[in-house]
């Protein structure tokens, strides 16, 4: 059982005396046993009353079962943030993406604090520091958060800062997104070079991203089956290209329309597929970075795998501005999928098939996403009551009646 001790006296012969520590450092002494280790705790006071609510605290906590070994939030955001992210199962984008939140938002002004003294008052006042847009700030929060989330699970902490209810996640600021015309579409196409003008195609007919389309090979298309098997992608992992399984590594087949299968089969005889060996990325470590070959579908002029960062420079915006479009992170692409999108929900398919199609793995984000794309609900619901009630048999009279005979009025 926890207890209180006077550090500056002790006990002669049943007599109090001083202690050679009388008058150095702090009196109070409180001591409790750590319920993992069984090894006495100590913290020193200066006023005893400080002291005997500590030992209640801790004796407290050790009763529900949520006690925290008040050393172990001593450990530093930035101790802790390195030791978190050496942990993290994500791949490289996100681990990029992590390290600049941490290296530039996070720890300049976090870093230093012991991750017990972190408040929530100390997170707000953070975030009010923060520059850029609202939604690059609720990235940064959610970074924060899960961080000191994992700590209260490792029981360095009690209770997550950034989690608390007085911390208001900055306001995400709606934006719908545009699909583009069939006119913008073939201005772009029109402006490319010959030999990835397919890309338009591909990304409008098929709805992939940017790293499936350069992932795409000839063995993934199935002309008779009028089907396309996304198995991979290119990406970038710390600049360098590697092959690994499509975003979620959520492995879908999407329809092959005709006129795509038609104008891919003829780039193909013009621009044969190409073999290319890179790295395939896994979290298996035994298959982690083994080369892995497939004929790639669009490849350079060299025949290698195309580059994200040297289409979207090199070739895309150069089209784009050819085009009179904005080269803005909203006509890449990307761009084209969401014009995929549209136009299979305005052809009536139902969102969890758009889901699938576009390899969400929550159809809930594709309706929060698309759902601005989707026909009227008010001229659906017309068509569906009139469809209803056409199919009925009996006559007007009748259905008000439901007698066969003409209506009459109650005083008649």
């Amino acid at each position: 059982m926890g207890h209180v001790l006077d550090r500056w006296h002790t006990t002669r012969a049943g007599e109090k005396v001083r202690s050679p520590r009388y008058g150095k450092g702090k009196r109070w002494q409180a001591r409790w046993e750590d319920p993992t280790t069984r090894r006495e705790r100590t913290a020193a006071f200066e006023r005893k009353p400080d002291a005997e609510r500590h030992v209640v605290a801790m004796e407290s906590a050790k009763a529900r079962g949520v006690y925290i070994d008040p050393a172990a939030g001593r450990i530093t955001v930035a101790q802790f943030a390195a030791q978190w992210q050496a942990a993290q199962p994500y791949g490289p984008s996100s681990a990029t993406q992590r390290d600049v939140h941490l290296r530039r938002h996070i720890l300049p002004t976090l870093g230093h604090q012991p991750l017990a003294a972190v408040t929530p008052s100390m997170v707000k006042a953070w975030l009010r520091g923060l520059t850029g847009s609202e939604a690059s700030k609720r990235q940064q929060l959610k970074t924060l958060n899960q961080m000191l989330g994992a700590a209260v699970d490792d029981g360095v902490i009690p209770r997550n800062p950034a989690a608390a209810r007085s911390v208001t996640k900055p306001k995400a600021v709606p934006q719908d997104v545009v699909p583009w015309t069939t006119e913008q579409a073939d201005a772009v196409a029109d402006a490319l070079p010959e030999r990835y003008r397919v890309l338009v195609t591909l990304a409008w007919g098929l709805g992939l991203r940017s790293g499936e389309l350069f992932g795409l090979a000839v063995e993934d298309v199935d002309f008779l089956r009028h089907t396309v098997t996304v198995r991979r992608q290119v990406r970038l992992d710390n600049a360098r290209q590697v092959l690994a399984l499509p975003k979620f590594e959520h492995v879908r087949q999407v329809p092959l329309p005709t006129t795509v299968a038609d104008e891919l089969a003829a780039y193909l005889q013009r621009y044969p597929a190409r073999e290319v060996t890179l790295p395939w990325a896994s979290r298996e470590a035994a298959q982690d970075g083994k080369p892995h070959t497939v004929r790639l579908v669009v490849t350079t002029r060299e025949g290698g795998a195309l580059n994200r960062n040297y289409v979207s420079a090199k070739v895309w915006r150069p089209a784009l501005a050819a085009a009179g479009l904005a080269t803005t992170r909203g006509n890449g692409m990307h761009a084209l999928r969401h014009t995929y999108a549209s136009v299979l929900l305005d052809g009536g398919l139902s969102i969890r098939a758009v889901a699938e199609y576009l390899g969400h793995t929550d159809p809930a984000f594709t309706l929060r996403v698309y759902s601005h794309l989707m026909p009227t609900a008010e001229g659906s619901a017309r068509s569906a009551v009139d469809a209803a009630l056409a199919s009925r048999k009996r006559l007007p009279d009748q259905r008000l009646t439901g007698t066969s005979g003409p209506v009459r009025s109650r005083s008649s």
